[in-house]
């Protein structure tokens, strides 16, 4: 009998030790899904800042060829013959067209850069599946 007692105590108390050792794993589980959660919420910081810089500049592009044919255009309908006029606009409008693409491929080339860093980022921090928004990424504003 006091075998079975013994035996007993001591399977008890392994798993009392088991239950402990499971609470202290489960209890760092969450801080290392917070560090990698911190890790994909920097990924995501910085993706945002290089998608903001590239849309600042891909709007500001937008706007100087809009001004500028403006103004080629105002200038265009101030020349006094009809061949001189029609050439005036077709340059005018050939030249924001230039502009508004070579703007569109800055911005998606930028804009697909920042997504890729993302990725690449997100992918290193080892965080849980789901834990980023990548799959939002079709969301984004694609130019004209």
């Amino acid at each position: 009998m006091k075998k079975i007692i013994i035996i007993y105590l001591v399977a008890v108390c392994l798993l009392v030790g088991a239950v402990a050792a499971a609470k202290q794993v489960d209890s760092s589980t969450p801080q290392l899904y917070a560090a990698q959660i911190s890790c994909v919420g920097t990924a995501v910081n910085a993706r945002e800042v290089a998608i903001n810089t590239a849309i600042t500049a891909y709007t500001t592009s937008l706007n100087s060829a809009y001004s500028a044919r403006a103004t080629a255009l105002q200038a265009a309908y101030k020349l006094t013959t009809l061949a001189d006029v029609k050439s005036a606009v077709k340059t005018a409008w050939t030249n924001f067209n230039t502009s508004v693409k070579s703007a569109r491929k800055a911005w998606n080339a930028s804009r697909n850069a920042a997504w890729a860093a993302y990725r690449t980022a997100a992918v290193a921090c080892k965080a849980p599946a789901g834990t980023g928004d990548g799959s939002n990424s079709g969301s984004e504003v694609a130019g004209q």
